[in-house]
């Protein structure tokens, strides 16, 4: 059986954007009969232990060095190893592939000095071009999970008038920059007919939200983080979100989308994807003005609107992107050292 190992990152502060690509990888990989274990620092992050809990995948505390990892390589026989991180050391990759191991990075433009024979980047028009490296680039690459890929509409949703738009606000399993409050206020200040659910991460987070007064028309409906947000966002007309890896989630789904900024490794996503038409902006998180509720009235008012973003969205991600990654992971893993 071909064994590989993930090392990724996840925690208050981190968010949990890693682990929820690697995750739709491990996925993958463990549907054609792949044992997958997790070398990762979750950050007691209830949420991001129990992804990896109630899909049976083992997970054990990341190896402090480069000396550790290489140990924990061989004491659990890997085939190859994941890398998902911003804070890894790089001499860590290098010592793994100097085993004659093989290695996936996963990275988001900058390579943070990570040594890999296979490089992937699933955001928008990346490009990658390293010298005997395998370079996967782009949303044909996009790492989705299965609980959203089962949900992608055979053809981009048609919005109509004549329904109060549902519309669904999160901000991630930690929601580290405080966001959802900040949009429960611009959603109140368009004071046009609104049923939001907005997902609060924590329970201090929680209580603001319930503070926040919707407008006439409007009802606000908070809840903790859910394994059913896949569901939820099937089910909605309007997606509230930071720009991350989560954007290419809504894209599959061809939800329309208005998306926020809140740090600086998203300002390219952002920026590329409102190009695009793929989706709508408000900003940067803190720095809201006058025409993200502008934006937003027009999103909640205009179903046409709604359904062209629908329509460029879902002809953007194919929902297939994980298929392709395990594809160029398993033959490097199973190939002869």
């Amino acid at each position: 059986m071909t064994i590989v190992g993930i090392r990724c990152d996840a925690g208050a502060r981190t968010g949990v954007g890693h682990l929820v690509r690697c995750v739709a990888l491990a996925e993958e990989l463990v549907s054609r009969g792949v044992s997958v274990r997790f070398l990762s620092d979750l950050g007691g992050v209830e949420w991001a232990e129990a992804q990896l809990t109630q899909r049976g995948l083992p997970w054990h505390p990341a190896p402090f060095d480069e000396v550790g990892l290489v140990a924990a390589t061989e004491r659990l026989q890997l085939d190859a190893l994941v890398v998902d991180s911003y804070t890894l050391p790089p001499q860590h990759t290098v010592a793994v592939r100097k085993t004659g191991l093989p290695v996936l990075a996963i990275v988001d433009g900058d390579f943070r000095g990570q040594s890999a024979d296979i490089y992937v980047d699933q955001n928008l028009d990346a490009v990658i071009d390293v010298e005997d490296a395998i370079g996967l680039a782009g949303l044909d690459y996009a790492l989705l999970r299965g609980s959203v890929r089962q949900l992608r509409p055979l053809e981009p949703p048609v919005h109509t008038s004549g329904r109060t738009p549902k519309v669904v606000a999160f901000f991630g399993g930690t929601d580290a920059y405080r966001a959802a409050p900040a949009i429960a206020r611009l959603l109140a200040g368009t004071e046009a007919p609104l049923d939001a659910t907005i997902i609060g991460a924590n329970e201090e987070l929680r209580q603001e939200l319930q503070a926040v007064k919707p407008a006439q028309g409007q009802r606000f409906e908070i809840i903790p983080p859910t394994d059913d947000l896949p569901k939820l966002l099937a089910g909605a007309d309007l997606a509230v979100s930071a720009s991350g890896t989560s954007t290419w989630e809504l894209l599959c789904l061809g939800l329309p989308a208005a998306l926020v900024w809140v740090v600086d490794n998203q300002i390219l996503g952002y920026d590329r994807t409102l190009a695009r038409g793929f989706a709508a902006g408000i900003g940067q998180l803190g720095h809201f003005g006058p025409d993200a509720v502008t934006t937003l009235r027009t999103l909640l008012t205009d179903p046409a609107l709604r359904t062209e973003l629908a329509r460029k969205a879902w002809a953007a991600v194919d929902g297939q992107g994980v298929s392709r990654v395990a594809d160029a992971l398993l033959a490097k893993a199973e190939s002869p050292r």
